[in-house]
Formats: C-alpha cells, sequence, structure tokens
C-alpha cells in the first residue's frame, strides 16, 4: 500500500502530514498527487469527502519551495465557488505549510477589500478565491496573474451550476499558457469536459469512482410523503422531519438538513427551535462573520443541527457528521450526492434521509438515474401509509374565532343608528319648504345655512323682502304699463 511517505513530498510537509494522524493516502490522493509533482496537468474525478483537497495543496506546496513571490503576482491560484469551501482550503494550506515560509492570502466577499489588498501588495506565494472576488481586484487593477505557475480549480461541476464558467474562462485567459493546472470535479457535464479540453494539456486523468457515485459508506432513505391538505402541509412536513430525527435516537449526533430555498432554511431552523431542537441556518443571505459563526459553532458540537441551503453542500470538512436530511429533493440531481457527502467521511459511516412531496417525484426520479441506484423507501414514521398525522404547529381555529367578533362589533354601530335619526328629526323640524334631499347630512354646508336664517327671521314676524307693500307699478299689466 503507497504512503505519503513513497511520494517525492518535501520533508517539512511530511512532517506536517504525519502531526494531522494520517499515512496512507486516499484514493484521489495517491493517483493525483505523482503526476503534479511530475508538473503534469491532473483532471481529477472524484465523489465528494474524498480528500481531494489535500490531493492538490501538498505538491503545491513541494513545488512552492523554492522562489519569492512579488508584490500583485501571485506564484500560484486556487479558485473555489464558495466562500466556505475557499476558507477551508485556506485552513489546509496553513495545516500543511506550517513548516514552510509560504505566505497566502484569501480573497472572499463579505471582507474588506483594503485589508487584501495589503496582502497583496506584499506578494504572496498562493492566492485562494471565489471567481467573483477575484475579477473584482482584476478590474480595479490590484493583481497581475502573469507569475502564476500553478492553477488550480476545485469543485468544477460547482461552479456550472453557479454561471461561474464565463469568469473561470476569463481568468484562465489572463494566466500564462505554461502554467501546470489542477482540475477537479466530482462530475463531468459537457460543459466542463469542454472547458477541460480548451484549458488542459494532455492531462494525466485521474477517476477514483464513476461520475456522480455516492458514498458507499452512507445508508440512505427516502420518506414518500403527502400532506392531509394544502394548508396544512408544510407544517406537517417539519413535524415529519422532527420524527424521523427523534427515530435516529442517540446515533444522530448532529446532522445537516438540506432545503432549497433560502426562505425555508429560515423557517425550519426557527421551528425546531421552537421545539427545542438547537439549531442554525446558514444561507448566502446571511453576512460572512454571521455564516463563520455558525460553522465553527457546528464544527465544535455547540450546535447539534445546522440547516442549509446548497452554498454549504459542495466542499465543507466537517469530519463527524453522523447525519443528513434532505428537507426537499435537490432540483439538481447533482447536488444530491454532494449534500450527502457530508456525512460518511474519512471512511466512517454515515446515514442520509430524504422527503419526497408528489410534486418532487420526477427530481427523484432524476437523482436516481445519476447515481444509478434506487434509493430504498422508508416508512412514514408518523402515520401507516405516508400520511403523517395532523401535527400543526399553530391552531388554525382561531381564525374564526376572530372573525365572528369583528361581525358582531360591525353590526352593533347599524342598530344604534336609527333612534338617532329619529330624534334629530324631533328636535329640528323640517324648514317650510322642504329640500330636495331626503336627508339633512347630504345638504350642502351653504343650503342648510340660508334654510336655518330663514328660519330664525320667520320667528322675529321679520319682513322679507317686499311684504304686503307692493309698489303700484309692479301690480299693473304689461297694458297698462304701455298706455302710460
Amino acid at each position: 500500500m503507497t504512503k505519503f511517505t513513497d511520494m517525492n513530498l518535501d520533508k517539512k510537509v511530511l512532517k506536517a502530514i504525519e502531526e494531522t494522524g494520517y499515512d496512507t493516502p486516499t484514493p484521489i490522493q495517491a493517483g493525483a498527487i505523482p503526476p503534479a509533482l511530475e508538473g503534469k496537468d491532473v483532471l481529477g474525478i472524484a465523489q465528494t469527502g474524498t480528500g481531494k483537497t489535500a490531493a492538490f495543496t501538498l505538491p503545491m506546496i513541494t513545488m512552492l519551495k523554492r522562489g519569492r513571490a512579488k508584490a500583485r503576482m501571485p506564484r500560484s491560484l486556487v479558485l473555489a465557488p464558495t466562500r466556505e469551501l475557499a476558507a477551508q482550503v485556506a485552513e489546509n494550506f496553513d495545516q500543511y505549510a506550517k513548516y514552510t515560509k509560504l505566505t497566502k492570502a484569501l480573497l472572499i466577499g463579505g471582507t474588506s477589500f483594503k485589508d487584501q489588498d495589503k496582502l497583496i501588495d506584499k506578494g504572496v506565494d498562493v492566492l485562494i478565491a471565489t471567481p467573483g472576488r477575484l475579477l473584482d481586484h482584476l478590474e480595479r487593477g490590484k493583481l497581475i496573474l502573469t507569475d502564476v505557475k500553478i492553477m488550480v480549480v476545485d469543485e468544477a461541476d460547482r461552479m456550472l451550476d453557479m454561471g461561474f464558467i464565463p469568469d473561470i474562462e476569463e481568468i484562465f485567459k489572463r494566466t500564462p499558457f505554461t502554467r501546470q493546472t489542477l482540475f477537479f470535479s466530482a462530475t463531468m457535464a459537457p460543459e466542463i469536459e469542454r472547458i477541460t479540453n480548451t484549458f488542459l494539456s494532455a492531462p494525466a486523468k485521474v477517476e477514483v469512482a464513476r461520475a456522480a457515485t455516492t458514498n458507499t459508506n452512507i445508508k440512505q432513505g427516502v420518506v414518500m410523503f403527502k400532506g392531509s391538505n394544502k394548508m396544512r402541509a408544510d407544517s406537517e412536513k417539519r413535524a415529519l422531519l422532527r420524527a424521523l430525527i427523534d427515530a435516529e435516537g442517540d446515533a444522530c449526533s448532529n446532522a445537516i438538513i438540506f432545503c432549497n430555498r433560502k426562505s425555508d432554511v429560515d423557517i425550519v431552523a426557527k421551528s425546531l427551535n421552537k421545539h427545542g431542537y438547537d439549531a442554525a441556518p446558514i444561507h448566502g443571505d446571511l453576512d460572512q462573520s454571521h455564516r463563520t459563526r455558525t460553522l465553527d459553532g457546528f464544527r465544535d458540537n455547540k450546535l447539534r443541527f445546522l440547516v442549509a441551503s446548497d452554498v454549504a453542500a459542495r466542499g465543507l470538512d466537517i469530519p463527524a457528521v453522523t447525519h443528513v436530511f434532505n428537507f426537499d429533493v435537490p432540483s439538481h440531481a447533482e447536488d444530491y450526492v454532494h449534500r450527502i457527502g457530508r456525512t460518511g467521511r474519512a471512511g466512517r459511516s454515515g446515514v442520509a434521509i430524504m422527503i419526497c412531496n408528489p410534486r418532487d417525484e420526477k427530481n427523484l426520479a432524476d437523482v436516481e438515474r445519476l447515481v444509478k441506484q434506487e434509493i430504498p423507501r422508508l416508512e412514514n414514521p408518523l402515520a401507516k401509509g405516508g400520511t403523517p398525522a395532523p401535527q400543526a404547529e399553530s391552531t388554525t381555529e382561531e381564525k374564526p374565532k376572530r372573525t365572528r367578533t369583528r361581525r358582531k362589533k360591525d353590526d352593533a354601530p347599524k342598530v344604534e343608528e336609527a333612534p338617532k335619526v329619529e330624534a334629530q328629526a324631533e328636535v329640528a323640524p323640517e324648514p317650510r319648504k322642504a329640500p330636495e334631499r331626503k336627508s339633512r347630512d347630504d345638504q350642502p354646508q351653504a343650503d342648510r345655512k340660508r334654510q336655518n336664517d330663514r328660519g330664525r327671521r320667520q320667528e322675529k314676524n321679520t319682513v322679507v323682502g317686499l311684504g304686503d307693500d307692493v309698489p303700484t307699478f309692479i301690480a299693473m299689466s304689461f297694458d297698462e304699463r304701455g298706455k302710460n
């Protein structure tokens, strides 16, 4: 069996590896490290959780032991799709390069440009970045990639899913043609294959497992679920999740729960906490410091359940995750492989359980077609036949009570209004000449004022206009006026 000491790794690197407690490389490491040390391009295809990070970090540190970085001109570049994966690569670099004098810079979103510029200006041997933040620095003129000797693309299929392929192509064009490229992916979509054919030169292909296969150490299952009605389906699905967690008992020491939508991540985390389960959400809308604190708490076993979107599905190295619960069937079948790959790492066993609604059955069929196996159906722990007993988180009987109360209040004024109108008619009798409008409230204010004034004058017997003293010429007929 091959050991790390049998490879041409630097002695300082071997010392760091020995302190981690590992002496035997994983299949992807055993296949990728030797050709990488020879300076060849490498195309690595392996399922997640098989040690791909060390497969490129160890030879990179060994090959960069000689030389010195120039300001704004890194000697190597590692591209990762998410901030979490980039931060994890940086941690691995620190762990394996601690006995060397190599320097690094981590360029990810959510952190200060100013601090990153300071590191770049000093010159770094290894630049670890997400594509978006790297292009930001390039457009600001803060980086020059013409001195890059080794370029690594990690989780290339995730780059494709996130729409980073045009950015990757732009970054490739800014690096030297003579660079060495190490390219790693769990699956080989046609677009990924096109890029490898374009930017890799006669790569050594290392495939330790069939593309898009799942780890045999992971026990998989799916529960077919149908809500009792549309209004209660969501709360019943959350009740089913809690029942599945309880059914695992003490074996479920911690777990990652994946949801398709960010809004569901927050709702599920809040629901679990409400029912006494220690949970916290993590998704792309949270700031980087919050995400880092949440992940650190989960790694340190201070947090039992991590409710996540697919931002956490790729590359997170948390070896002791016992369970993965897919609250939703992933929309992209490849994401299923990466989600359940968070458990069963480093030779450990793991459990992956998924909940499938009737509308998600097509996505489930896509997943089974991709992994080339049928996922075992599990019995619903809440009820036989797959329909959980109603366990809504809030009572729906309160709504009609509030509605009946509002109707009573609305009806009360109508009963009281009638006597008020009659009382007004008795106190203020209508004027001698009734107005055209039916109600006094409908009259314009000016008309009401004129009527009130006329009534007061009549009460005082005041003569209005000409009274009884009519001039003679007015009483005359038109014929008589003409004669005069």
